[in-house]
């Protein structure tokens, strides 16, 4: 019988790791381990996650190909001004460490992708403005009331977690940022009060739990019956866990969602859960079919923003078309409600599998519109976000779809870098909606 492999920092100090480009390591550690340079040659992400360190080595910078780092749930106040010497660090994640202070020099020449989510921060350094591949941005869960004028001309970013702050206001140049397509910033008192939800309170006791089906960074998802005077209904209860997540509070997810009520694209809330034993919040949402799947992967460390597909999925053009019309759909009653969904990805759109039924899930990165003109303006974030879906969609049709030219010339609209010239979600559904075969149309 084979004995298991040695944990990975017995085989690191027994040198049995040479030209490792990954290493993670578990358990406690007094300090950083020095054995770690015997891999600076080829060590590319380094995951130090809950090891309890509270610094790195000054010379860190001696890891010349790094280019992720992981130090969440560690103790630091500080990030280490030493990684702005990693020429290739592009992606740090230092999320719960208690971190108060962010250096101008930590913040790497080469970064990315930057996670400071659930700390204890209170301003950033203009010298974030001025590193161009930035593409994705987050700030949940700190203390911050003001973003650095810098950003504004960062063109590359992307994706922005925002939620849980202490933001009066969010500067009107961010919805003029020419690539931002994802934002959250709910959880702020620049909050407007949600619209009531018309949705009814479900005891507890009427429901009879089933089957977990899944479980994401804010709650758990089981099967259930539920038991009314009309008789018992397949639903789906998800069950929130009550804790910070990367896009922002789950009591704000749940808000968002009823507030969105019911659509056929929309994995909605039937109704609120009341009565839970352990004071546990949930939402009542219909079943989805158990042959349904997400359309695509989340964003890799590689891809950063952008979902990962299946290599092999070939869509029929007309299933392409109702997939990212049902999203359009979505989307637009979403606006209509006064809501930004913020996280318009594939991940987060189930379909069928065959035709292209489709609906939009997930509300942790929804966001309340301001009210007017200034909530329009946000609009047009999300008409990109729903362009980089369409254009993904083409990418993947089995063989060219009717009418290619004009799909491309919308894509190309809807992610355009004027934000103000985008055409709202609403004019897509209706420039969309003749493109479909009457055959092929699902419900507005």
């Amino acid at each position: 019988m084979n004995s298991p492999p040695p944990p990975p920092l017995h085989a690191l100090r027994r040198g049995e790791l040479a030209g490792a480009r990954e290493l993670r390591l578990s358990g406690q550690l007094s300090e950083f381990p020095p054995e770690i340079f015997g891999l600076a040659d080829t060590l590319e992400l380094l995951d130090l996650s809950g090891c309890g360190l509270s610094e790195l080595p000054d010379d860190i910078g001696r890891l010349k190909r790094l280019s992720v780092l992981f130090c969440s749930g560690n103790h630091f106040e500080r990030l280490p001004p030493a990684l702005g010497d990693c020429p290739a660090l592009s992606q740090i994640g230092f999320r719960a460490t208690g971190l108060r202070e962010v250096p101008a020099e930590a913040l790497p020449p080469a970064l990315r992708w930057l996670t400071l989510t659930d700390n204890r921060i209170e301003h950033l350094p203009d010298a974030l403005g001025r590193r161009p591949h930035l593409q994705k941005l987050m700030l949940s869960g700190n203390r911050l009331q003001a973003l650095p004028s810098s950003l504004e001309g960062v063109q590359n970013l992307e994706l922005m977690r925002l939620s849980a702050n202490r933001f009066e206001a969010l500067p009107a140049w961010l919805t003029e940022m020419p690539r931002l397509a994802w934002i959250a910033w709910a959880g702020n008192p620049l909050d407007d009060e949600a619209r009531p939800a018309l949705v009814p309170r479900v005891p507890w006791d009427a429901l009879d739990l089933g089957p977990c089906l899944g479980e994401g960074a804010s709650g758990r998802i089981h099967q259930a019956l539920w038991r009314r005077s009309g008789g018992v209904e397949a639903v789906a209860v998800k069950l929130f866990k009550g804790r910070m997540t990367s896009d922002g509070l789950p009591e704000r997810e749940m808000e968002a969602c009823l507030a969105a009520g019911r659509h056929p694209h929309l994995t909605g809330a039937l109704g609120r859960i009341e009565g839970h034993p352990d004071g546990v919040q949930g939402l009542l949402m219909p079943l989805i079919p158990d042959d349904w799947r997400v359309l695509a992967g989340p964003p890799s460390l590689e891809s950063c923003s952008r979902d990962v597909y299946a290599a092999d999925l070939a869509l029929p053009p007309q299933t392409a078309l109702r997939i990212a019309g049902g999203a359009a759909r979505a989307a637009a009653h979403l606006h209509d409600c006064g809501v930004l969904h913020g996280d318009l990805y594939a991940h987060n759109t189930l379909w069928d599998g065959r035709v292209g039924e489709t609906v939009l899930s997930d509300f942790g990165a929804a966001s309340l519109l301001p009210r007017g003109e200034a909530g329009a303006s946000w609009l047009r974030i999300e008409t990109r976000a729903w362009g980089i879906l369409l254009g993904e969609l083409l990418d993947r049709c089995a063989e060219e779809p009717e009418g290619i030219a004009a799909l491309r010339a919308l894509e190309r609209a809807c992610c355009q870098a004027d934000t103000r010239a985008r055409p709202s979600i609403a004019e897509v559904v209706d420039i969309l909606f003749p493109l479909l075969s009457p055959e092929r149309r699902a419900p507005a």
